[in-house]
C-alpha cells in the first residue's frame, strides 16, 4: 500500500503536534516553514547572552499539556522541567495597592480582606463557578471535535447554555461577586490571554483565573521554547521531515482537491493532504484562490495586538518580580481603546515579566533580561496608526508606571532593545492585521461557529491553528492538531 504524504505549511505549535500524529501512524510528512525556527509565536531571541519569549511567558492549564503529551505517547513532565510560579502574579493598581495572586489561600483571604470586607467568600463562589466552567469547558467544547452541525447542536449540549454561561458577560458576571473594581479587574484581566477584553468575552472564561490558582501557574527552565524543543523531539524521533526558510506561494488547488505547493523558490512540493498551520484569514488571502471567503474572514472580529519590548539590562532590578502586571484604574476605558478605537490607550495596563527571577541562566551574572508587553489595537486599515509613535508613547508610558514604582533610571541602563508592534507580527508570523491571537474568541466565534478545521470544497486541505477550532493557546494548538490528525485518518478510512 503507497504510503500517503502530507505537506504542514507552518511549524507552530498546531503544525508539529499534527505532523507527529501523522508521522507516528505511518504518514510520510514534511512541514514547511517561512523562519529559520520551528515554534511560530511560541518564539525565542537570545542576544549577548539574554534570553527572551517573544510569545508567552507562562504556562497555565498543565493538565490538557500532560493530556497532549500522554496522546504523543510521553509524560510531559518527564520531558520538560517545570517551576512552579506562587505567587502566580503581583498586581499593580494605580493608587499604589498591591496583590499577589497566590495558591495559599490563607495568604489570598488576608490580602482581599484588606481591599472588600467579605470578598474572599466572594472569590470562593467564584473558582466554584470557574471549576464548573473548566470542566464543562473543556470536556463538552475545547476537547470536543465538531465536524459537523449535528456534533454540536445536540439535546445534551442544551444544559450547557446556563451551565457555563455563554450569554454573560464577563466583567459584568465578576461584579456579582466582587465590588471593588479593582478585585474585578482582578480576576478577569485573564481574558488578555485569549485576545478579548473582559467587557466582551463570555463569563464562560471565569475557567481561566480557576486554572491558575487551582492548578498552578508555571515556568519551563529554559524558557517556553523548551516546550517547542519538546515536541521537536517527539516529531523527529517520528521521523517528521522539517524544512525551515521555506515560505509557500501558494496552495495548488484543482477542481476539489489540493495538490500540493509552490514555494516561494518555485520548488514545487506535491502531496496526498495539505495541512497548513499558517494563521487561517492568511491562507485564505494570500494562498489559496479567492472565493470570497477570505473577504467574509477579514470582516470577522479579530483579536488585540501587543507592544513588546525585549530588553537587555546592565543591572539588576530584583523588584521586578516574574509576573507583574500594572493594571490601570479606567480599566474599561483600556479596553475600549484598545479594541474599539485600535489605539494605545492613554494610560495604559503593562505587563512585565523577568525570567532570570525563575531562571538564572536568562541573564548575564549582574545583569536583568527584562520583557514589557503592553496591549494594543490590531491594525486597522480606516485608522491612521503610525506605530513608531504610538510604540515610543507606550514605552514612556511603562518608564513612568515604572518610575511610580520606584524604579526611575531603567531607562538609562539598558544595553538593547527589541521591539515587537502589529506590524512586526504581521510580518514574522503572518498574522492578519498583526492580531497576535488570531480571530476573536467572542461568542460567535467560539466552538462550533469558529472556522472549522477542513476546507469546505479542496476535501484533502485541513487546518489547524489558532483561528480555526478550538482556538487560541498552546494547549487548544496541541489539541487542534490531535483533532485534525484523527480527522485525517478517519476520513481516509470511510
Amino acid at each position: 500500500m503507497k504510503t500517503r504524504s502530507v505537506i504542514v505549511i507552518g511549524a507552530g505549535i498546531g503544525g508539529i503536534v499534527a505532523a507527529t500524529h501523522l508521522a507516528q501512524r505511518g504518514f510520510n510528512v514534511t512541514v514547511v516553514e517561512k523562519n529559520a525556527r520551528p515554534g511560530g509565536r511560541c518564539d525565542h531571541l537570545i542576544r549577548d547572552g539574554h534570553h527572551f519569549d517573544t510569545g508567552p511567558t507562562l504556562l497555565v492549564m498543565p493538565l490538557l499539556y500532560d493530556l497532549e503529551f500522554q496522546a504523543l505517547g510521553k509524560s510531559f513532565r518527564e520531558m520538560v522541567d517545570l517551576q512552579r510560579v506562587d505567587p502566580t502574579y503581583r498586581l499593580v493598581f494605580d493608587d499604589g495597592s498591591q496583590l499577589s495572586l497566590t495558591s495559599d489561600m490563607k495568604s489570598l483571604e488576608q490580602q482581599l480582606e484588606t481591599f472588600e470586607k467579605g470578598s474572599f467568600q466572594g472569590l470562593l463562589r467564584y473558582l466554584a463557578e470557574g471549576g464548573r466552567h473548566y470542566h464543562l469547558g473543556i470536556d463538552k467544547l475545547v476537547n470536543r471535535d465538531f465536524r459537523k452541525m449535528t456534533d454540536f447542536f445536540r439535546l445534551e449540549h442544551i444544559p450547557l447554555l446556563y451551565q457555563v454561561k455563554p450569554f454573560a458577560n464577563h466583567y459584568r458576571n465578576v461584579s456579582t461577586y466582587f465590588h471593588d473594581p479593582r478585585l474585578r479587574s482582578a480576576f478577569t484581566f485573564q481574558d488578555v490571554y485569549m485576545g478579548l477584553s473582559p467587557f466582551e468575552a463570555p463569563a464562560t472564561f471565569s475557567l481561566m483565573p480557576y486554572s491558575e490558582l487551582a492548578h498552578g501557574v508555571w515556568y519551563p527552565v529554559g524558557g517556553m521554547i523548551r516546550i517547542v524543543d519538546a515536541l521537536m523531539k517527539l516529531a523527529l524521533q517520528a521521523g517528521v521531515e522539517f524544512r525551515y526558510r521555506s515560505p509557500v506561494k501558494r496552495i495548488d488547488v484543482n477542481c476539489k482537491v489540493a495538490n500540493g505547493v509552490l514555494l516561494e523558490n518555485d520548488n514545487y512540493l506535491d502531496a496526498d493532504i495539505v495541512l497548513a498551520n499558517a494563521d487561517l484569514p492568511y491562507v485564505y488571502q494570500d494562498l489559496l484562490p479567492q472565493d470570497g471567503v477570505s473577504k467574509r474572514l477579514a470582516r470577522k472580529e479579530f483579536s488585540c495586538s501587543t507592544l513588546s519590548f525585549f530588553w537587555g539590562v546592565d543591572k539588576v532590578y530584583e523588584n521586578i518580580g516574574p509576573h507583574t502586571l500594572f493594571l490601570a484604574d479606567d480599566y474599561r476605558g483600556n479596553f475600549q481603546s484598545i479594541m474599539r478605537d485600535f489605539d494605545l490607550p492613554a494610560d495604559p495596563s503593562l505587563y512585565m515579566h523577568a525570567p532570570a527571577r525563575l531562571d538564572a541562566g536568562m541573564s548575564p551574572p549582574g545583569e536583568d533580561t527584562l520583557i514589557a508587553v503592553v496591549p494594543a489595537g490590531h491594525i486597522n486599515d480606516g485608522n491612521h496608526q503610525d506605530w513608531a509613535d504610538i510604540s515610543n508613547r507606550a514605552r514612556q508610558q511603562i518608564f513612568s508606571r515604572l518610575a511610580k514604582f520606584g524604579i526611575s533610571d531603567l531607562e538609562q541602563h539598558i544595553k538593547f532593545e527589541m521591539c515587537f508592534t502589529p506590524l512586526s507580527w504581521k510580518k514574522r508570523y503572518n498574522l492578519l492585521k498583526g492580531a497576535t491571537h488570531g480571530l476573536s474568541h467572542t461568542l460567535t466565534q467560539l466552538a462550533y461557529f469558529r472556522p472549522q478545521n477542513r476546507h469546505a470544497r479542496y476535501r484533502n486541505l485541513y487546518f489547524v491553528g489558532a483561528s480555526t477550532r478550538p482556538g487560541t493557546g498552546l494547549p487548544n494548538a496541541m489539541i487542534s492538531g490531535r483533532h485534525v490528525a484523527n480527522r485525517i485518518m478517519d476520513e481516509l478510512q470511510n
